[in-house]
Order: structure tokens, then sequence, then C-alpha cells
């Protein structure tokens, strides 16, 4: 039996994940484009690791290929719907941050669910949001601007999407929502206590 094909239901949680943030991710450029512009740049970025959550999301509660190219994009297709001030691009950066995430688990052939492998995964995808925005919305900024703003960014990222993400897994499986997925057996392994962590890669 594969246990990296995908299953109705994982498409189905996934999707789910990918529109609820993809609301979120509409709101968050409320925000961003608002009150969070009061915060100059490169400062700002350090609330920037909202976006890149369900990169990390996606992969940590669905754990197969793909989860975090797939929850990412979608979050990036709603925000698009919704009308992102951003507009078409956003799903660009949807794919580029989704890739990003999904390398830090891809690297250890899908078996590492721990909170370092979500925290590479978090500042990957950080790291192709910057190398994105310094390509078209900053070329002309300074050298030490640009690798600032990077600093920031993947920082943030790192601690949103990849500390956050793997808090959020761990919350959901303690409610059981998680035991409903295809891996039903191993759910509760996201937050299974300290006898049973080594041994499910948490």
């Amino acid at each position: 039996m594969n246990n990296n094909r995908w299953r109705t239901v994982d498409v189905v949680v996934a999707a789910v994940l990918g529109v609820a943030f993809g609301v979120i991710f509409w709101a968050w450029g409320l925000l961003w484009d608002g009150p969070a512009s009061a915060i100059p740049l490169p400062g700002r970025a350090l609330v920037y690791g909202i976006w890149l959550v369900p990169a990390v999301l996606g992969p940590l509660v669905i754990r197969k290929p793909g989860a975090g190219i797939f929850t990412e994009f979608v979050a990036a297709t709603v925000s698009t719907f919704f009308g992102s001030p951003w507009g078409l691009v956003t799903l660009l950066y949807g794919l580029f941050q989704g890739v990003a995430g999904e390398f830090a688990f891809a690297a250890t052939g899908y078996r590492s669910w721990r909170l370092p492998t979500a925290i590479v995964g978090g500042a990957l995808a950080g790291g192709a949001a910057t190398l994105l925005d310094v390509i078209n919305y900053y070329p002309d900024t300074s050298a030490a601007w640009k690798w600032a703003y990077a600093a920031l960014l993947v920082l943030s990222s790192a601690v949103i999407a990849g500390v956050g993400g793997w808090l959020l897994t761990r919350a959901l499986a303690q409610t059981g929502v998680l035991d409903r997925f295809p891996r039903a057996a191993t759910a509760r392994s996201y937050d299974p206590g300290p006898h049973m962590i080594r041994a499910n890669g948490l």
C-alpha cells in the first residue's frame, strides 16, 4: 500500500485548510495596507509570517507529498478571489511559497514532522517570499535594506508559520479532529506524550 497516495479526505481537508487561510490572507492584506502600514518597512516584515502558515500546516496535518504546495496555493487562490490587493501575482506567491515550505519535509523523505523541520519549512517559505518581494516591489532599495527585510521576514516566517503551524497541529490533534483523517491510527501522535514522541517522529 502506498502511504503517500492522496485519498479523497486528504484533498478535502487540505482544501478546507486552504480556504480558511485564504480568507485570513485576504483580511491580513487589508491590515497590511491599513493599520499595519503605520509600522514602516522593513520592520513590518515581522508580521509577514501569517501568509506562510499553510505551507507548513498542510504537510504537518496531511503528511503527504505536495500538501504544502496544495494548501498554500489554495489559500492564495481564495485570497485572490476575495480581492487581494496584489491581484493575480498572489497566485505566483502561493505556488513558490508552497514549494519552498514543502522542501523542508521532502528533504527528510517525509519522515520528520518535528518542530525543527517545521521551523526550516517556515524559514524557506519566507525566503521565497523575500525573493519575490525584492524582485517585484523593492528592486531599488539599498542592499542593507534588502538584507534587513530578508532577515525579519525569514524570522517571522520561522516563528509564525514554523512554530505556529506546529503548535496549531498539536492543538487540533488534542481536540480529536485529526482522528478523522486517513492516518487516524497515528493522529494522536501529533501530541502523544513524552513516551511516544521519539517513536512517532515529533
